[in-house]
């Protein structure tokens, strides 16, 4: 098995950190980066494994807290993840039978979106980078989120990542419309001509709305996903609704900045 770290970004994750632990039975080091928690997120790690190294940092942008982590790993590879992934089994045994070519840099994982548990046929979550060599990658911010500058080629692992954040609807609201201030911003300080086509709707403010339900509910399928695939329909068009009430109130400066 290669020698890797599992890397975790945490913020009140007393929900969703156990299942992401369990699913790591066979990691020898993990480190979790914790943004100050208030609830039971580390004292539920350490008691999953007393072994396990937290750091503690005051969260300011994705990437300088995932570059903040990335200094604490002592292995060649890294695996991260956010507290409210868990690897499938099939991927965790691809990773422990892995024999990587020297010019491959990172491997990037599809997601299977869970609902409470509850698997989903479509998501509009893609593939990202988890797997990768510390040396040779470190995060840059891209809006709200954060991408991945690798130096060197990437492939892509066979088996998916469960994405199944079970916290509470309030939560969630709370961290969308923090995403959304700074996705609008992102979004509105980038050249028309530089965006891509869904962000372009987006600019255009309350198409993409709409179109994420009816896409997401007919031309996905998840109307046939039940209660599980409304829930996640419901999610997506309420997170593009607030990102087009940020991007008015952003360009005609509706609120004092903070």
């Amino acid at each position: 098995m290669i020698d890797v770290t599992a890397l975790i970004l945490t913020f009140n994750e007393r929900e969703n950190i156990g299942r992401t632990l369990a699913a790591l039975s066979w990691a020898k080091q993990i480190v979790i980066v914790d943004s100050f928690s208030t609830d039971e997120t580390t004292e539920i790690a350490k008691a999953m494994r007393p072994n396990i190294t937290i750091a503690q940092r005051r969260f300011d942008t994705h990437a300088t807290q995932w570059n903040f982590g990335l200094a604490q790993i002592r292995t060649p590879w890294v695996l991260t993840l956010d507290a409210d992934y868990e690897l499938s089994r099939a991927l965790s045994s691809e990773i422990g039978q892995f024999k990587p070519s020297d010019e491959v840099s990172a491997y990037e994982a599809r997601f299977q979106f869970r609902i409470f548990g509850r698997n989903l046929r479509a998501c509009v979550y893609p593939p990202r980078p988890i797997l990768f060599r510390t040396e040779r990658c470190t995060y840059y911010d891209d809006g709200h989120a954060q991408k991945l500058a690798i130096k060197g080629s990437t492939r892509q692992l066979s088996g998916a990542v469960y994405h199944d954040d079970r916290k509470p609807l309030s939560s969630w609201l709370r961290a969308q419309d923090r995403y959304a201030t700074i996705e609008a911003r992102h979004l509105l300080a980038t050249p028309f001509n530089q965006l891509n086509f869904q962000d372009r709707l987006r600019r255009r403010i309350f198409l993409a709305a709409p179109l994420m339900f009816f896409y997401l509910l007919f031309a996905r399928g998840l109307l046939l996903d039940g209660w599980p695939g409304w829930f996640y329909v419901c999610q997506r068009t309420i997170a593009e609704l607030l990102l087009s009430v940020r991007l008015l109130i952003e360009r005609e400066k509706l609120e004092i900045r903070k």
